[in-house]
């Protein structure tokens, strides 16, 4: 366990940030490892459920370790999730199992969280290699193959369709690994199936610009028959702008991370498929891997965590 910081260093950081939770600390705790999760958008319920599982792991293994819960507010707040990371660095925590909002823009920190004697662990969105073979640094990455996930999706989608049909794709924030995988993924489904891609835009991850950019692809193609979005959020934006355009039943929607507010949509039919990557235990494969990692039993290479094909009817 590494060496932890002066006391009033951590009161003072714990007061000035505010914005976490700690599970299972207590006197009992100390000597313990204390893992920070520093999460992506809470206002997405993606990582809502990914920190709820993390603190019902951390409970049912409270002997073993002390957890504190960090997300920031929207996923382009970069410098407020680089700030998270210092602040974490600063408390003394022994590891960061951290969903980067970007794949290149967190390395520095990380690199200095790494070089402090902290464990690091990358979930959810791989950090990009080049960057960090650049910065001289291994991070291992336990996610799951986002391409591959996308790729099942699409494929289930194209089962609906002709060769020839023209479909858009919706996707994240471009710089994030997994949006980059998941825009693939698409890709590679869509141009086996023949079909035509006729518009790739960025929503951000978010459902209100989702819902914008895809009433504008739809004005644009009137003749669309399927829109793509690499997050449920964004598909619950698709799936509105096409409700608005009176338009139901004309154009699919498939999404990308099995939350509940997309499962009524997909017994109703308004989206055909999306991709369930486990949420609630995604954080928990990576507080696992770090735990290993702490006591030695595990290296930098990581995991590829499971992914799997949701539809209206059957997985």
């Amino acid at each position: 366990m590494r060496k932890w910081y002066p006391l009033l260093a951590i009161l003072g950081t714990l007061a000035a940030a505010g914005c976490g939770s700690s599970e299972g600390e207590d006197a009992a705790g100390e000597g313990k490892p204390r893992i920070a999760l520093i999460m992506k958008s809470l206002a997405n319920e993606f990582f809502v459920t990914m920190a709820d599982g993390a603190r019902e792991h951390q409970r049912a293994n409270a002997a073993r370790y002390d957890l504190v819960v960090n997300g920031i507010k929207d996923e382009n707040d970069l410098t407020q999730q680089v700030a998270l990371v210092e602040q974490m660095l600063a408390s003394g925590v022994d590891a960061i199992v951290i969903a980067p909002a970007d794949s290149r823009a967190l390395v520095p920190v990380l690199k200095k969280a790494h070089d402090a004697g902290v464990v690091v662990i990358n979930i959810d969105n791989k950090l990009d290699e080049q960057t960090l073979e650049r910065a001289g640094v291994e991070i291992p990455f336990v996610g799951p193959d986002n391409r591959a996930g996308a790729r099942m999706v699409g494929e289930a989608l194209a089962k609906h369709l002709r060769p020839g049909d023209p479909v858009a794709i919706l996707e994240g924030i471009p710089t994030a690994f997994n949006a980059q995988q998941r825009r693939l993924g698409f890709e590679d489904a869509m141009r086996a199936a023949g079909m035509k891609i006729v518009a790739v835009q960025s929503a951000q991850w978010e459902q209100s610009r989702a819902n914008t950019v895809a009433s504008a692809i739809l004005r644009e193609h009137p003749g669309l028959k399927a829109i793509l979005a690499s997050n449920d959020n964004m598909a619950l934006g698709a799936a509105s702008a096409i409700r608005q355009a009176g338009r139901d039943g004309e154009v699919a929607v498939v999404g990308f991370d099995n939350i509940s507010a997309v499962r009524q949509m997909l017994q109703e039919g308004r989206v055909l498929a999306t991709a369930d990557q486990h949420a609630d235990q995604l954080a928990v494969f990576g507080i696992e891997y770090a735990l290993r990692m702490l006591d030695g039993e595990a290296r930098p290479e990581g995991r590829e965590t499971p992914v799997d094909l949701v539809t209206g009817t059957a997985r």
